[in-house]
């Protein structure tokens, strides 16, 4: 007698009741990684709105520096080239965020659809078919991890974005600084930056 016959034989025995709580038991598995789906899903949305707000408050931002008399020409053309810096970064962003949501919800999908197979797998009785749910749920598992990756690119590029904020807001305030104030504050430096 071979193994799959064995196999067989010890499910005709257990009674349904067991039989049936074992299969619900293996559908309802994939439900951590549905869960996990779900909170990178909300997680990227809400990054999503972040950066379709900040695009629409520099886009004002722009606007208003175009028809504004500005006192100094110079620190308007830095502060549109920042803006304009920001807004190439901001759009490569949302490009990034709405690829990984694309991505988390074919995950969950999939997840779905292997909570679905394993109850299929188990009313047609032929285990030479567990390599359907398998193949699901690692197609699954291979969305979600593409998506996390996703993320953390469009994390270093926001990280980006606040760098050149704040470098901006430097030089402007280095400007308008008394000297010996310049001086006492020298700026700081990031090891993983690169400065002019």
């Amino acid at each position: 007698m071979n193994g799959q016959q064995t196999n067989s034989l010890l499910l005709h025995k257990m009674d349904p009741m067991s039989s049936a709580v074992a299969v619900l038991t293996a559908m309802i598995t994939p439900a951590v990684l549905i869960s996990a789906c779900g909170s990178m899903i909300l997680s990227t949305s809400h990054r999503l709105g972040r950066v379709v707000d900040r695009v629409r408050a520099l886009s004002d931002k722009l606007e208003e520096l175009a028809t504004k008399e500005e006192i100094d020409p110079v620190n308007a053309k830095d502060r549109q080239a920042v803006i304009f810096a920001q807004m190439d970064k901001l759009t490569s962003r949302a490009r990034i965020l709405q690829r990984s949501m694309v991505t988390f919800y074919l995950a969950l999908g999939l997840f779905v659809a292997t909570s679905v197979a394993i109850g299929v797998v188990a009313v047609v009785g032929n285990p030479r078919y567990n390599v359907v749910a398998v193949g699901v749920g690692l197609a699954g598992a291979c969305f979600l991890f593409y998506g996390s990756i996703l993320l953390i690119f469009e994390a270093r590029l926001a990280l980006s974005t606040i760098h050149a904020e704040m470098d901006f807001i430097w030089r402007q305030t280095t400007r308008v600084a008394p000297a010996d104030v310049v001086e006492q504050h020298k700026p700081h430096f990031i090891h993983f930056r690169r400065h002019e």
